[in-house]
Formats: C-alpha cells, sequence, structure tokens
C-alpha cells in the first residue's frame, strides 16, 4: 500500500477523518490512528478502542496545557521516549462514570474547546492528555507531536486524539500489519519522518 504525503494526510485530518501514523523502525515502531481532537465523535472513539485496542490519549499544545492548567503526570520523567503525560481530565459536566465512547468525545471536547478553562475539566479521568513539545516533530519525532502539527497544519485546534495499534493476539502492529488495517479500513497511512 502506498503512503500518503503530508497534503493527503492533512486533507483527510480537515475532513474529519482518521489516519494512520507510523513512527520510524528505529524509535517506537508503532503506528497510532490519528483524528482532530475537534472533530472526535463518539463512533470514532469507539473504532479506536474496538479495533485499535491501545490507549486513548489526547494531544494538546504546552500552551493549551497551560490554559487548562494540566500538571504534567510525573516531574521526572524517565520513559524511553520521554512521552508528556499529564494528569488524566473528564469534564466538569455532562459525564456519569466518564468511560463510555461518548463520554470520553465529550471531555475531549470540553478540553479543547476554544475557551475551555481549568475549571471545566476534573481529576482524574478517563481520557490522558499528552503535552507536545515545542516545535513539534522537529523538535521530538513522536505521535503526540505529529498530531498536533496535522491539526495545525489543517487550520484546526493543535490537538489530536490517538491510539496505538494492537494486533488481535495483543502484540504491536507493525508495517506490514499497519499497511492491511489501513486497506481493510479504508484509512490513508504515513510517517512521522
Amino acid at each position: 500500500m502506498p503512503l500518503s504525503n503530508v497534503e493527503e494526510l492533512v486533507a483527510d485530518i480537515r475532513a474529519g477523518k482518521m489516519v494512520i501514523l507510523m513512527d520510524d523502525e528505529d524509535r517506537e515502531n508503532e503506528g497510532d490512528l490519528v483524528i482532530a481532537a475537534t472533530h472526535v465523535r463518539p463512533e470514532d472513539i469507539n473504532f479506536m478502542i474496538t479495533h485499535a485496542r491501545g490507549l486513548v490519549c489526547l494531544t494538546l499544545s504546552r500552551e493549551r496545557c497551560q490554559q487548562l492548567n494540566l500538571p504534567l503526570m510525573v516531574d521526572h520523567n524517565g520513559a524511553q521516549h520521554a512521552t508528556n503525560f499529564t494528569l488524566s481530565i473528564e469534564a466538569a459536566e455532562g459525564i456519569t462514570t466518564g468511560i463510555s465512547a461518548a463520554e470520553r468525545a465529550h471531555t475531549i471536547h470540553a478540553a479543547v474547546a476554544a475557551h475551555a478553562k481549568p475549571a471545566d475539566i476534573v481529576q482524574p479521568g478517563h481520557i490522558f492528555p499528552l503535552m507536545a513539545q515545542p516545535g513539534g516533530v522537529l523538535h521530538r519525532a513522536g505521535h503526540t507531536e505529529a498530531g498536533c502539527d496535522l491539526t495545525r497544519l489543517a487550520g484546526l485546534e493543535p490537538a489530536s486524539v490517538i491510539c496505538e495499534i494492537i494486533n488481535e493476539d495483543g502484540t504491536m502492529a507493525r508495517r506490514p500489519d499497519l499497511e492491511v488495517f489501513a486497506e481493510k479500513h479504508g484509512l490513508k497511512i504515513g510517517t512521522i519522518a
């Protein structure tokens, strides 16, 4: 399956579609589903948890994290790829348990609304924000930064919902698996680098 270029990926992101982004084989060697946070619907969250099976995360710019007063999960990041998890979140209103696809989408929309404020969310919750590094993929070639960069290039709020793609047997999906997944679900696939 041919890889899509940045313009093709951005067009799908702008249209509210999911794409698959692969990072370098020498890095995580993983593929994530990516969709603009402003466009995410309950059925998109359900697709991610049903078919991708990874952790549903919300990529946010440093500025948005500051706007929401979201602290990092840890002071000293010891993770291999230095993924900047913040405290998990839930929408402050309109939520029962927070775990359903509809309530996760609601929480995401609360966090990325233009005038969102700290009082609009509570911690902990069922959405896991990731703070992107300033400079995007030019500074750190991760899915977090790529999600924010793609949405910014699409003219949207620089925030995306991402989820790692895991095979049915529980192993990480690698490029051959990801190409089959993309073909099966009619998704464009591209690389971060």
